[in-house]
């Protein structure tokens, strides 16, 4: 049964094959004509589309949404809602509060705030349902992430300036994760996923000093209570790993950004499974079924001979318009991929270098002008947050900058667009044709200096 191959696997077991576990969040929707709004506000409609889920593509465990700002809402955030997204963060109550107020602990979510009985109705029918089959997972938002969302990119400088404002908003963000916790192990969750995709922002020995306390406070939390738990991380992680598993999960969950038997390497170390990585876009949305195929059984189940401590699942929440054929054959690959080899044996396989993109000018431009490579900020926070803080600079700076361009990783000819540039991870920003920052966001302070360097050399 697939609930026990996850068990197993967190446990620190052998088993019979590698688990499965596609990260369907949103594009559940997709699978019965819902936007993502309308099943992220009806827990009947979420309900109906992960059943779907299972009878589709046969899960051995199974989220039950990736919603990172339901915690953030109910704390005072506004939301931008998007057809085939979760929202994103629109405004942070607490930016720009020079006195640095932490919420008051009367704020933590009770049952009954905001989405969560959304979300608690679709736990509980579940659970009724296919709860003995499948290992239910219920994400929460992570400690930091959550505190940006609070804070907004000002926590980044806030690292450096004030550091025991940083751990005491963290620290009332892990408050908040641990009474999300007790709601989902009530509607009978059997995994709590801390989903933190900004960790991979931070550096390890500023995460050793101010996050890793509360971050392991959750993850103790979460086993006292007599279950699993998996720390979520977006985008270039590798650096961040040995620090992840310090903070002592049952599990990790890496994306594509992340070499994933490297990952599996340092997991190993501490005995801790490890979740990934199938490609988002170029494999999961824009390739086919056979891509999907070859991805599975030649990178990851052949690639990595010890499948112990392994789970294969998408690299984070799969985009909504994800054919489902491509994930159908992800499930089959990983459950029987002697079957899978001889489908793919004589196949090649496409790719984008077929793509002719038009590139600026960058030799002549007369004013700086900020690319920003992207998964898609709508859906990745981190993507949000770098694109936020190209757009805070040309609101600084106005027409003294050319232009803010964002590329969605999501449209075949992005692809071949960052394949051009030699753009690796996601999100970078490029400044005039130079690859500044990748995979991490800069401060304000930093960019606008590096901005204005440009304008006067260029001026």
């Amino acid at each position: 049964m697939g609930k026990e191959l996850i068990f197993q696997t967190m446990r620190h077991e052998p088993t019979e094959r590698i688990p499965w576990v596609p990260f369907s969040g949103i594009h559940s929707g997709k699978l019965k004509g819902y936007t993502a709004e309308e099943i992220l506000k009806d827990g009947n409609k979420l309900y109906e589309c992960l059943m779907e889920v299972y009878r589709l593509y046969g899960p051995d465990g199974m989220p039950i949404m990736f919603d990172l700002q339901l915690e953030a809402e109910i704390l005072g955030c506004d939301l931008m809602w998007a057809r085939d997204n979760p929202p994103s963060v629109a405004t942070h109550p607490l930016e720009g509060d020079d006195n640095k107020i932490v919420p008051c602990k009367c704020r933590i979510p009770t049952k009954e705030s905001g989405r969560i009985p959304v979300m608690l109705e679709a736990m509980n029918k579940l659970k009724a349902s296919i709860g003995d089959e499948v290992a239910l997972y219920g994400l929460i938002c992570g400690p930091f992430t959550m505190a940006s969302h609070l804070r907004g990119s000002e926590i980044f400088l806030d690292m450096l300036m004030d550091e025991q404002y940083v751990k005491d908003l963290v620290g009332f963000c892990a408050e908040v994760a641990m009474r999300m916790t007790d709601y989902y192990l009530e509607a009978g969750m059997d995994v709590i996923a801390v989903v933190d995709p900004l960790i991979s922002q931070v550096s390890p020995d500023s995460i050793d000093q101010l996050l890793k306390e509360p971050f392991t406070a959750v993850f103790d939390y979460i086993r006292s209570k007599g279950a699993f738990s998996s720390f979520f991380v977006c985008g270039n992680a590798t650096p961040q790993l040995d620090v992840m598993c310090q903070c002592n999960p049952d599990s990790i969950a890496v994306d594509e950004n992340v070499d994933f038997a490297y990952g599996k390497s340092v997991s190993d170390k501490y005995n801790i499974a490890i979740s990934g990585n199938i490609p988002l876009t170029t494999v999961m949305l824009l390739g086919t079924p056979e891509d999907n195929m070859k991805y599975v059984v030649e990178k990851l189940v052949d690639r990595i001979p010890d499948h112990r401590n392994m789970i294969i699942s998408p690299g984070c929440d799969m985009p909504y318009d994800v054919p489902p054929e491509n994930t159908i054959a992800c499930a089959n690959a990983v459950k029987t991929p002697e079957l899978a080899r001889e489908v793919i044996k004589d196949y090649v396989g496409g790719g984008f270098d077929d793509i002719v993109v038009e590139m600026p000018d960058y030799a002549n431009l007369k004013k700086p002008l900020i690319e920003c490579f992207t998964l898609d900020s709508e859906q990745c926070a981190a993507c949000t947050y770098m694109v936020a803080a190209a757009n805070a600079a040309k609101e600084f700076f106005g027409d003294k900058i050319e232009d803010i361009i964002e590329y969605k990783f999501t449209k075949r000819e992005n692809v071949a667009r960052c394949k051009k540039m030699g753009v690796k991870n996601l999100p970078t920003m490029v400044i005039n044709g130079e690859i500044r920052h990748i995979s991490m966001i800069p401060d304000q302070d930093e960019l606008r200096a590096e901005i204005q360097e440009l304008i006067d050399k260029m001026g």
